[in-house]
């Protein structure tokens, strides 16, 4: 029997706050923009943990749901409302990213008996940016993914608002942290396709009578492309509705 893949979700809270301390303030708010603001900022994480593993012909199941359940809850107790850079040693001489978070979080998963194989961990800061490590890449890489929305106006219809997901990989920073610089990334996306598309008709925009969602997500992928400051693009997801998205990778 082929291998199946298994996700389980978990939400817990914390604090972060990025800086490097031998760097001055400028260099500090350049650099981390608003998430260098003091004393720290809190989100609601939700963590994602893929595992893989042949389904046992006795349970139906390629792990234990409770025992995993139980094994995240431990791990992510010592995580649980704390201030990462005060309360953790993990973040004493590092800067507490969601790469570097997520890549923590695999080394105290991985090991753990009773949870199968770690195939991914896909950690949400929010619902608009998370980072995702996977066995495949291994721990010194990441992807991030980050989600913008505009109103634009298709074929003479009402505006519509899109939800579009851009995904970077690369190799973790190991200075500031992070694969991608996602303040440049927010300055291309506004530049390159806010600014273009934004409450306007993408067929004027375009210069055609009719622009199909496979279409916009290509032109995007073509304004981003070559323009990221680190890190590779590696994916656009242009979500239309609950029901129809559009993907291009190149």
């Amino acid at each position: 029997m082929a291998s199946v893949l298994l996700t389980k979700r978990i939400e817990f809270a914390a604090s972060h706050r990025y800086l490097k301390p031998e760097w001055d303030e400028a260099k500090n708010r350049a650099v981390f923009g608003l998430c260098y603001n003091p004393p720290a900022h809190g989100h609601n994480y939700m963590m994602e943990v893929t595992v893989v593993g042949d389904v046992d012909t006795k349970t139906g199941m390629v792990v234990n749901l409770f025992d995993l359940k139980r094994i995240l809850l431990d791990v992510l107790e010592e995580f649980d409302h704390k201030n990462l850079n005060l309360d953790m040693p993990y973040f004493k001489d590092r800067i507490p990213t969601s790469e570097n978070l997520a890549r923590l979080l695999w080394t105290k998963l991985a090991g753990q008996k009773g949870i199968g194989t770690l195939h991914t961990i896909r950690l949400y800061e929010d619902e608009d940016l998370y980072a995702e490590i996977t066995a495949e890449g291994g721990l010194d890489v990441a992807s991030v993914t980050r989600r913008y929305s505009f109103t634009a106006v298709r074929e003479e219809t009402q505006g519509r608002e899109w939800d579009c997901f851009v995904t970077v990989h690369g190799t973790i920073d190991p200075d500031i942290g992070m694969v991608t610089d996602i303040g440049a990334l927010n300055r291309l996306f506004r530049d390159k396709v806010l600014s273009a598309f934004d409450r306007r008709d993408v067929c004027q925009v375009l210069g055609t009578q009719a622009v199909t969602g496979e279409q916009l997500t290509a032109h995007i992928w073509m304004q981003l492309v070559s323009s990221l400051s680190t890190g590779r693009l590696v994916n656009v997801r242009l979500v239309q509705s609950r029901d129809l998205s559009f993907d291009y990778a190149g």
